[in-house]
């Protein structure tokens, strides 16, 4: 009886000890076969055929030519933009420099036109006085020389130097003044004292007003008011001449004005504006 119960419990410890040994044999197959998976992955992914690391290639290389794709459309439309300012540029430095030309070529016609104006004033008032800016040669008489006479040195004394003259009045200034001169001028046909031309006439008044005028940073202040370049305005002068025009320019001492009617310009002095030999006014630019 004894010996039967020794055998069953030593079948049952030897098929215990065989069970352990079949979970350990089993784990460790299942550990090389891990092992061998991932050396195998490891040497798929070394040859790029690894089915997880070509599907992550994929995704990347799609977001790469995304990129790229939305670079170039960046590109095209900055550079468009680019083109768009430059040919606006471009255009605008043209239209400037055609307008400066055009205003550089109209002062110029204006100078040259007061210079004009300025020289025949002076060849008018030398006609009224009767100068000339002529000089005329000194008569010498040359006597003949005796055989014993010395050789006549030469005078080398300066010359006398030709005259001038400054012209330094308005052109206003100098009208008054030449029809002042014609008026002494003309013969006077003796009156009587019973004749209407006998009576003495009123003396002519003259403005006393003075204006306020003066130019700042390229702005005229007049009577109270600023007036600025292509600004439309009436100018009066004394004998209530109304003439439209456009101021054209702002000098330092002096304004240009250009007529609507014929587009001439005339050149307008401080001291005019001050004295009110002419007169400002505004006007709207219809």
């Amino acid at each position: 009886m004894t010996t039967l119960r020794d055998t069953e419990d030593a079948s049952e410890t030897d098929l215990a000890k065989h069970d352990e040994d079949d979970y350990v044999e089993i784990k460790e197959q299942m550990y090389q076969d891990k092992l061998a998976s991932l050396k195998r992955q490891l040497q798929q992914l070394q040859e790029g055929t690894l089915q997880e690391y070509q599907k992550r290639m994929k995704k990347l290389d799609q977001q790469y030519k995304e990129r790229l794709r939305n670079a170039d459309l960046f590109l095209q439309l900055e550079t468009e933009q680019v083109e768009r300012n430059y040919i606006k540029e471009k255009k605008a430095a043209v239209k400037e420099f055609d307008d400066k030309k055009v205003e550089l070529k109209e002062n110029l016609i204006a100078e040259l036109e007061e210079k004009k104006k300025m020289i025949e004033n002076e060849k008018l008032t030398m006609e009224l006085t009767g100068d000339s800016m002529e000089v005329k040669p000194i008569m010498t008489r040359k006597l003949r020389r005796r055989p014993n006479d010395p050789v006549p040195i030469p005078d080398k004394r300066r010359k006398p130097a030709p005259a001038q003259l400054n012209y330094l009045l308005t052109d206003e200034q100098i009208m008054e003044d030449l029809r002042t001169l014609n008026k002494l001028k003309s013969p006077k046909r003796p009156v009587s004292p019973s004749s209407p031309e006998h009576v003495p006439s009123a003396p002519i008044e003259t403005p006393s007003q003075r204006y306020e005028a003066r130019i700042e940073e390229g702005k005229l202040y007049y009577d109270k008011r600023w007036y600025h370049k292509s600004q439309a305005i009436y100018l009066e002068s004394k004998d209530n001449t109304k003439i439209s025009c456009v101021i054209s320019s702002v000098g330092t001492n002096e304004i240009w004005v250009r007529k609507t009617s014929d587009s001439t310009k005339m050149r307008i002095y401080l001291g005019q504006l001050q004295r009110g030999a002419f007169v400002i006014r505004r006007r709207s630019a219809a």
